[in-house]
């Protein structure tokens, strides 16, 4: 019988750290298994309680809320269900027409705005949540709206800023939007500009404006074609809701406020000066949005007695001096639209073609793919 042959002890060594390395590898998916298996109880517990839990409605409707406000609307139908999705949008729709109905009846005495102002004034404002800019325009008469320079495509603000030689730009009005693929170039409702019709997607019904009249004087709310008219409104888009009227905020609290979203809207102090607001939002670790109280409480904090939403989203949109200042959402970059409102030192050596002359609102193509 042949003698066994002992393993040298650098094969021991060897044979030692092979097994330890399997115990360890062993060990790591042991803890990682366990570990997935506690986040999959988790998320499933976090998913019944955000179901099924009384508590947990006002959650629910948050979250439904803010995808409303987004491309992605239909998704709401998994959180809420569709039916309630569908008497949600219905219930919001007309409050919206409701805060539109009174009859605004503010006045604005500039004798006491202070001539050593600067046009245009701009500060960081943040929030539970939100980070976003209040950009004061101390004369509201130096503020025009901007429309696109090519037919059949929108612009982007910045673009307009500079085509025109503004000082500063908000996005404006809402535009048709099929699949968030829009062009930008057909507007919801109508866009007044220098004082004319420059497009009416509404026919002879009243809609919510938003816009200035030939004396700066802010309007906002529901009007007929004829009543803005004689009103003596010269720049204004559709757009909606009215947040203030008459030094009142009109919503009540956060769970009216529509989502959280990033957002944009214009309102008016006594003395005449125009507040615009932009909020960012959809950006975890900087900013997630704002809802519609939380822009109304701003713009009450800076004096506002009218105010109104405008086209939010990833549309929000903040130019000065040809920069960028916010951080738009999209994550295409800056999106085309359809208006803006501008703000000039000269708003008078300034022309604003009509684009939209002799078309036919019901023929425009909003998905067609830009030509640029």
């Amino acid at each position: 019988m042949e003698p066994r042959t002992l393993p040298s002890r650098s094969t021991v060594r060897n044979q030692k750290k092979t097994r330890g390395k399997r115990k360890k590898k062993k060990g790591f998916f042991y803890v990682l298994s366990r570990v997935c298996l506690v986040v999959l109880l988790l998320i499933i517990a976090a998913g019944s309680w955000l179901y099924w839990a009384p508590s947990a409605q006002n959650l629910r409707y948050l979250i439904a809320d803010t995808l409303i406000t987004t491309q992605h609307r239909s998704w709401a139908q998994y959180i809420i269900g569709e039916d309630e999705m569908k008497r949600r949008v219905a219930e919001y729709n007309a409050r919206f027409k409701e805060m539109g109905d009174e009859r605004d009846t503010h006045v604005i005495d500039r004798s006491a705005e202070q001539k050593n102002k600067p046009l245009v004034e701009i500060e960081n404002i943040s929030g539970s949540g939100y980070q976003g800019y209040v950009m004061i325009v101390n004369d509201p008469t130096k503020i025009r709206l901007g429309v696109p320079g090519k037919v059949g495509s929108g612009e982007k603000v910045s673009s307009m800023v500079k085509r025109t030689g503004a000082i500063a730009g908000v996005n404006g009005g809402g535009f048709v939007d099929p699949n968030g693929k829009g062009n930008g170039f057909k507007p919801i409702g109508v866009v007044i500009a220098e004082g004319k019709l420059y497009y009416n997607g509404n026919g002879s019904a009243s809609t919510q404006i938003v816009g200035i009249d030939k004396q700066g004087k802010m309007i906002a709310g529901n009007y007929t074609l004829k009543e803005l008219s004689r009103l003596g409104l010269q720049e204004a888009v559709t757009f909606q809701p009215r947040i203030i009227v008459n030094g009142k905020g009109l919503i009540k609290n956060a769970a009216q406020g529509w989502g959280i979203a990033p957002r944009t809207a214009m309102g008016q102090r006594k003395d005449g000066a125009i507040i615009f607001v932009v909020i960012d939002g959809r950006q975890p670790g900087y900013s997630i949005g704002a809802n519609l109280y939380d822009v109304q409480q701003i713009m009450l904090e800076h004096g506002a007695v009218i105010a109104a939403n405008l086209d939010g989203g990833s549309s929000s949109v903040l130019v000065k001096d040809n920069e960028i200042i916010n951080k738009p959402s999209s994550q295409y970059g800056e999106r085309y639209l359809p208006s803006a409102f501008l703000v000039f030192e000269h708003p008078e050596d300034v022309e604003i073609p009509n684009i939209w002359k002799g078309l036919d609102a019901d023929s425009i193509n909003a998905g067609k793919k830009r030509s640029r």
